[in-house]
């Protein structure tokens, strides 16, 4: 059986890399970015260190997928960087695979911090046997309008500076309404905010613990077609783990969430999972602002495209909908690869 190991937790006033795995506005919309890392200074006293690709633009990035992987390999192994977080996400990140040296990685475990597109780096550290964490990023939590979520920052404080994040709890509102990065002074508005329903809870009742393994259901999904960097001894290594998915903020049709799901039931891996963990759907994005009415019905019909399709495929599992990682804010920076225990009975999920 596979072996993890959690990278030692931050010290206030640690250095922490920052760099740009996937995509990177930053050039673009530097006032964003550098509210990011006033953040960093200002409410978790860390150190930002900005690492080359920081600098880079998008279409450079994609050019150089290399240089990504580079800049993830030299914060990993130097001894003054604690902890090495993601500018953002994006749709790419899989080309920067080959370019690891898993040595590297598994030789320096550091805590690495970031989704979205991050899924791939996260599940190819999973496969090293090193915990990350799915958030949070530089310039969308931590440059949050107005002032971080106090939820966000209580569990990003966990993620930083302690041995495990605990017991989780549903925050009280939420939004999914994408900031304006086109003004400076539209990030001195609070982002409009609703509140929270709780998780939702269905499937099997028994208690179950397990390491995540997931992320991004978009990613997951690509890491699947690509078929070269999930685990080396092939699904039974997914067996009693608990599956943790999200969408991005593309608004994908509930159909399409019941595809993937599908075929990742005739494949044989949902019934492997002993529990699953579904982050809250996003109803609106940069590109499509739709009204409260649509983005509830919109969410119901992602519910209900999971919770029917695990339960053909693994009625005793527990599912738990709604949480707060992924695409929505506040957000949990859950660990992947991290041991959780979940008690539908109880309705508690726990980080030992």
């Amino acid at each position: 059986m596979q072996t993890f190991t959690t990278p030692p937790p931050l010290e206030r006033g640690d250095r922490i890399a920052v760099v740009a795995p996937a995509s990177n506005p930053a050039p673009e919309v530097p006032h964003v970015y550098e509210l990011g890392l006033e953040r960093l200074r200002e409410v978790f006293d860390l150190e930002p260190v900005e690492y080359p690709t920081v600098e880079r633009s998008d279409d450079y990035l994609y050019d150089h997928p290399e240089e990504r992987a580079q800049d993830v390999m030299d914060a990993f192994a130097d001894p003054e960087i604690r902890g090495v977080m993601a500018v953002i996400g994006g749709n790419d990140q899989i080309r920067m695979l080959e370019h690891l040296e898993p040595e590297v990685l598994r030789e320096n475990p550091t805590r690495f911090y970031g989704y979205s597109d991050n899924t791939n780096l996260a599940l190819y550290l999973w496969n090293l046997g090193i915990v990350s964490f799915y958030g949070p990023s530089v310039m969308t939590e931590l440059a949050m309008d107005d002032a971080m979520f106090e939820h966000t920052v209580e569990y990003a404080e966990r993620a930083f500076f302690d041995d495990s994040l605990g017991e989780l709890r549903p925050a009280e509102t939420f939004t999914d309404q994408s900031g304006d990065w086109t003004e400076p002074s539209a990030l001195e508005e609070p982002r409009e905010t609703e509140p929270s329903p709780g998780w939702t809870w269905a499937g099997g009742t028994e208690p179950v613990e397990g390491r995540i393994w997931g992320g991004c259901l978009e990613i997951v999904d690509q890491q699947f077609v690509a078929d070269r960097y999930l685990p080396a001894s092939g699904d039974e290594a997914l067996e009693g783990t608990i599956l943790a998915i999200e969408h991005s903020e593309e608004l994908l049709d509930p159909d399409w969430t019941t595809g993937v799901l599908h075929a990742l039931g005739e494949r044989g891996l949902l019934e492997r999972f002993d529990g699953v963990l579904v982050g809250r759907s996003p109803g609106r994005s940069h590109r499509e602002d739709n009204p409260l009415e649509w983005r509830e019905a919109y969410r119901e019909r992602q519910r209900t495209a999971i919770v029917e399709t695990l339960a053909e495929y693994n009625p005793d599992a527990p599912v738990v909908l709604d949480l707060e990682f992924g695409h929505t804010y506040p957000t949990v920076p859950i660990p992947i690869g991290g041991r959780v225990e979940i008690d539908p009975t109880a309705e508690t999920i726990r980080f030992p």
